[in-house]
C-alpha cells in the first residue's frame, strides 16, 4: 500500500499546488499592474488631465464599479465554463486596456478604457477567478491555499510601486502602461491556456489530491440563488467586507499622494507602499492558516485590530518612521481579508456555487467599497488634507468589528466541498 508521501500521492498533490502557483501569478499581474501601481500613476495623470484628485479617483472607481456590475455574470461563467477560457478573456481585455491607456488624450477616454477593458478584465482574471480555481482544488487546506495564492497580490505590491515609479520617471507614464499591456498579452495569456485545469475531477482527482476512484465524497448540490441570498451570513459578509475594502482601497490609492504631499520623493513613497504589501504577505499566510483551524470571527477581529492601530499611527503621528510602522501594521491586518473571504464563502456555500455566490456579493459590496477612494479625494480637494477622511475610516473599523459579532459560524457546512 502506498504511503501518504509516496511519489504517486506527491504527483497528485502537485496538481493542486500548481493551480495555486498560477493563481499567484495571475493575481500578481491583475492587481499589481493596476491596483498597486495606480497610486504611482496618480499625480502624473492628474497633472496632465486637470490636477483634480477626485477626477483621477473616479477612474479607479469606474473600474471597480464595472467589475462589480459584471461580477454576477462572471461568477456564473466561472461555475459553468472552463476557467481557463474565462481567465484568458480577462487577460486579453486587460492587455488591450493597458495598451490603450498609453494613448488616451483626456479623462473621458481614460474612463472609457478603464470601464470597458480594465473593469471587465480585472473581474474575469482577478480574485474572483483565482479564488474559484483554488477553492475547486482544496477543501481541508483551503484557507492555507487561498492565503498562499493571494500573496501574489502582496508580492506585486512589494515590487510594482518601485518598478512603476522608476519606469514613469525614466520613460513616462504612457510607456509604463504600454509595457504592462504587452506583458499581459504575451506572457499571461499563454500561461493561463497551458496550465489552468478547472477542477481536479477533470483529471480523475478530488480536492487535496485524493483519487476520485477511491474517495467516498458525495456530490454537493449547488445552492440556489434564493438559498444563498436568504442566508444571513451572505449579507453580514457583504457589510464586513464592503467596509474593509472601502477603507483599504482608499488607503492604498491615496497613500503615495499623501506621502509625496509631505515632501517625500516618489521612489521613497513607493518604498512605504511596498513595505505595506510586504507585511500583507505575512498576513495572508498567517490568516490563511488560522482560518482553517480558528473561529473566523477571531481572525477577522485580529485583522481589523491591526488595521485600526496602523491607521491611527499614520494619522496621528508625524515622521517617516512612524508612518512606515503604521503602514506595516495596516498591511499585516489587511493581508488576511482575501483568504478569509474565500474560505468563509467556500465553507458556507460550497465550491459548486462559489463563483455565483462571490459574484453576487460583489455588486452589494461595491455599494460600500466604491465610496472610499472618491471620498478621500473629495475631502482632500475641499479641505486640503486627508485627515478628516482617515478619521472617518477609524470609526468605520469599529462598525465593521461590531458586525463581525453577528457572523454565524456555529454550523459550518462541512459537506460544502
Amino acid at each position: 500500500m502506498p504511503s501518504e508521501i509516496s511519489p504517486a500521492n506527491s504527483a497528485r498533490i502537485f496538481y493542486g499546488w500548481r493551480m495555486v502557483a498560477v493563481a499567484f501569478f495571475v493575481d500578481f499581474i491583475a492587481v499589481g499592474f493596476f491596483f498597486y501601481s495606480y497610486g504611482v500613476f496618480f499625480k502624473s495623470i492628474a497633472e496632465e488631465f486637470g490636477n483634480s484628485r477626485l477626477g483621477i479617483s473616479i477612474g479607479i472607481t469606474v473600474t471597480f464599479a464595472v467589475g462589480a456590475l459584471l461580477a454576477p455574470f462572471i461568477g456564473r461563467a466561472l461555475d459553468r465554463y472552463p476557467l481557463k477560457n474565462v481567465i484568458c478573456c480577462g487577460a486579453l481585455s486587460m492587455g488591450v486596456g493597458f495598451t490603450l491607456l498609453g494613448f488616451v488624450q483626456n479623462a473621458t477616454q481614460m474612463y472609457l478604457v478603464l470601464g470597458i477593458f480594465i473593469g471587465f478584465g480585472a473581474g474575469s482574471m482577478g480574485q474572483l477567478a483565482t479564488s474559484k480555481l483554488v477553492t475547486n482544488w482544496f477543501f481541508k487546506r483551503r484557507g492555507r491555499a487561498l492565503g498562499i495564492a493571494a500573496t501574489g497580490i502582496s508580492v506585486s505590491g512589494v515590487l510594482m510601486p518601485a518598478i512603476t515609479a522608476w519606469i514613469i520617471g525614466t520613460y513616462g507614464w504612457r510607456s509604463a502602461f504600454i509595457l504592462y499591456g504587452a506583458i499581459t498579452l504575451v506572457i499571461v495569456v499563454p500561461i493561463v491556456l497551458k496550465f489552468v485545469i478547472s477542477r481536479p475531477e477533470d483529471i480523475g482527482l478530488f480536492p487535496d489530491g485524493a483519487l476520485a476512484s477511491s474517495t467516498p465524497l458525495k456530490p454537493v448540490k449547488p445552492a440556489s440563488t434564493r438559498e444563498f441570498l436568504s442566508n444571513p451570513n451572505f449579507w453580514i459578509l457583504v457589510a464586513i467586507l464592503g467596509l474593509l475594502f472601502c477603507i483599504q482601497s482608499a488607503t492604498l490609492i491615496h497613500m503615495i499622494p499623501q506621502l509625496t504631499d509631505r515632501g517625500l520623493s516618489l521612489v521613497a513613497a513607493s518604498f512605504i507602499a511596498s513595505a505595506t504589501a510586504g507585511f500583507g504577505i505575512l498576513g495572508k499566510l498567517i490568516y490563511g492558516s488560522l482560518v482553517d483551524r480558528w473561529d473566523v470571527r477571531y481572525a477577522l477581529w485580529l485583522g481589523i485590530a491591526f488595521q485600526f492601530v496602523g491607521q491611527a499611527i499614520m494619522l496621528f503621528f508625524s515622521g517617516y518612521t512612524a508612518f512606515l510602522l503604521g503602514a506595516c501594521l495596516f498591511g499585516f491586518g489587511m493581508g488576511g481579508v482575501v483568504p478569509m473571504q474565500g474560505a468563509v464563502v467556500g465553507a458556507t456555500f460550497g465550491r459548486e456555487s462559489f463563483g455565483r455566490v462571490l459574484g453576487a456579493m460583489r455588486p452589494a459590496m461595491a455599494s460600500i467599497q466604491l465610496l472610499g477612494v472618491p471620498f478621500a479625494g473629495w475631502v482632500f480637494d475641499t479641505s486640503g488634507s486627508y485627515k478628516p477622511a482617515f478619521a472617518t475610516f477609524l470609526v468605520l473599523y469599529l462598525v465593521s468589528a461590531a458586525i463581525v459579532y453577528l457572523l454565524d459560524v456555529s454550523k459550518p457546512n462541512t459537506a460544502a466541498v
